[in-house]
């Protein structure tokens, strides 16, 4: 009896055969639930309708227009970026939505299921046409050979590290080890971060432009198929433009020509950082500071990290069963989190740094080790930073205590009595500096190197600089000018970085309730958020005429 995968595997090698099975007794629905596009089923003939009415009138001068190809990959990446390609069609750029209709990025889909799904997810992007172009990667011939040049193979393969890393909250990933799940995900993200570069340059090479689109944009840029086509934006000199959310609703985080996650701001603090906060400003940071120490949402930010409400630091001192000896807070990430990956400066990564330390402190008695476990390790799967310490250290000294993700205990009360902070890139490390503790900063970070952090460029320097601030504490601390910057740098980061924009990824529709293409493309709507679109389609970001 042949077996339904196997009849599977047939039908897939035939011609029209799958297609012909969604149409007629899938009857056009969706493969699977999770990929449903019903609301662009519903949306894109009114955007249609909308934009071809309003294209005489649009607002961007003819010799501005550009020729922009957008990719996404995964059902909700794909719905914003129809939205944001249908936005930019409106104000006249010439769009091309290049998407990849794999349900799921992490297991592998029979031939028969891709052409399914790909048959449902192109007939509802159809409906865009033609204001905006849609084209499917899957029915794009690949480019081959000397195309996937040595340096862009190498940067596919270190997004497919990196994709494996995330997707199993992992460091270690060895792809030769056949026998691991790490290597079986390894072979899969490779397989298919090769398949977009090879179809995004294919459709380059064969579109009848003629030429490279003008930009390219895409969600992320740093892993899955969209990390695969920013590498090929950069390998191909392109212009590229990279988005992403964070915490803030009403607001969008963009990178020209780098990896949004990277979070650089080094133009932003120099058109800033001679300048000083209006009082206006104090107010806002020292809101938002106090917020986030009581564990408090405020105003647009929506991620609430600390569950446990503020007490007081001596009372955490007294829980935590700690004594009048210096007091060392090493505030970890969470493992395998993006803003980790790739960060290592002296160290191998965030584990080796986590290992190297605590072997190093705990031969210290003379101090007090407390790690201060992220809270978002509530939320996820894999292996904790409290196992990467066990490890290290099978008999855990009196002097080091580890605070669990799931522990009563606020961050911020740590840090009132900390005497020294060390970081690898959390946020935290910066709140440290603001509250006037030292903090030496081990791995590649947005706020590294801005003036108020000691920053280590090897472990005999970081090593040096601990025992400089456990010997002299008082002469590590930061200096009030310099106390005064991280607040000035906190304010730039959280209030300037981030942008305005409608439509936020995770309250998608809901977000259009309140922000119409219509009323987005108005006058009202580009008064607002023109600025930014206008950003995304490739006009450079000027950071000092922007904080004018």
């Amino acid at each position: 009896m042949i077996g339904k995968r196997t009849v599977k595997r047939i039908l897939g090698e035939l011609p029209y055969t799958a297609e012909l099975y969604w149409r007629f007794v899938q009857r056009g629905k969706p493969l699977t639930k999770s990929f449903s596009l019903r609301q662009l089923e519903r949306r894109l003939p009114e955007w249609q309708a909308l934009i071809q009415q309003a294209a005489p009138t649009s607002p961007i001068p003819v010799n501005q227009r550009r020729r922009i190809l957008i990719f996404a990959a995964l059902r909700y990446w794909i719905e914003h970026t129809a939205l944001l390609g249908m936005a930019l069609a409106g104000l006249g750029h010439e769009v091309t939505l290049a998407y990849l209709p794999y349900p799921n990025f992490r297991r592998h889909l029979q031939r028969f299921d891709v052409r399914r799904q790909n048959a449902y997810a192109r007939s509802v992007l159809e409906l865009a046409h033609p204001v905006m172009s849609a084209v499917s990667l899957l029915d794009v011939r690949p480019v081959l050979g000397r195309a996937l040049t040595p340096a862009l193979m190498q940067a596919l393969h270190q997004v497919s590290i990196r994709d494996t890393q995330y997707t199993l909250q992992v460091e270690a990933v060895d792809p030769d080890d056949t026998h691991s799940e790490a290597a079986r995900l390894y072979r899969l993200r490779l397989e298919r971060n090769l398949q977009a570069a090879a179809a995004v340059l294919g459709w380059m090479q064969n579109s009848g432009l003629g030429q490279h689109p003008d930009l390219i944009i895409t969600p992320n840029g740093s892993i899955l198929e969209m990390g695969a086509v920013y590498q090929v934006a950069r390998v191909a000199q392109i212009p590229v433009v990279t988005y992403e959310f964070g915490e803030q609703r009403g607001r969008v985080w963009f990178a020209q020509n780098d990896e949004v996650m990277l979070q650089n701001t080094d133009e932003l603090w120099r058109s800033r950082q001679g300048r000083s906060l209006t009082q206006s400003q104090w107010e806002q940071i020292r809101a938002l500071y106090a917020s986030r120490q009581n564990g408090q949402l405020w105003e647009n930010f929506s991620r609430l990290w600390q569950e446990a409400p503020s007490q007081s630091g001596e009372q955490v001192r007294q829980a935590l069963g700690l004594d009048e000896r210096p007091v060392v807070l090493l505030a970890a990430n969470v493992i395998g989190d993006s803003l980790t990956l790739g960060r290592q400066i002296f160290s191998q990564n965030m584990t080796d740094w986590l290992e190297r330390t605590v072997k190093y402190l705990a031969q210290r008695s003379d101090l007090q080790l407390v790690v201060r476990i992220h809270p978002g390790e509530r939320y996820l799967k894999g292996p904790s930073v409290a196992q990467v310490v066990q490890n290290a250290l099978p008999h855990i000294p009196p002097h080091i205590h580890l605070v669990k993700a799931l522990d009563p205990i606020n961050t911020y009360d740590l840090i009132q009595f900390a005497d020294l902070g060390l970081v690898y890139t959390t946020t935290v490390g910066m709140e440290m500096a603001m509250s006037g503790v030292p903090v030496i900063v081990a791995g590649k970070t947005h706020y590294r190197g801005k003036g108020f952090t000691l920053d280590p460029d090897s472990w005999e320097s970081y090593f040096q600089m601990i025992e400089r601030a456990l010997s002299a504490p008082q002469s590590q601390r930061p200096s009030r000018p310099q106390v005064e910057l991280a607040w000035k740098y906190a304010y730039h980061f959280f209030f300037d970085y981030p942008t305005p924009f409608p439509w936020h990824m995770l309250n998608l529709w809901n977000d259009l309730e309140a922000w119409p293409l219509e009323k987005v493309l108005s006058a009202e709507g580009q008064q607002q958020f023109g600025q930014t679109l206008r950003w995304l389609a490739g006009e450079p970001r000027d950071w000092v005429a922007d904080a004018a």
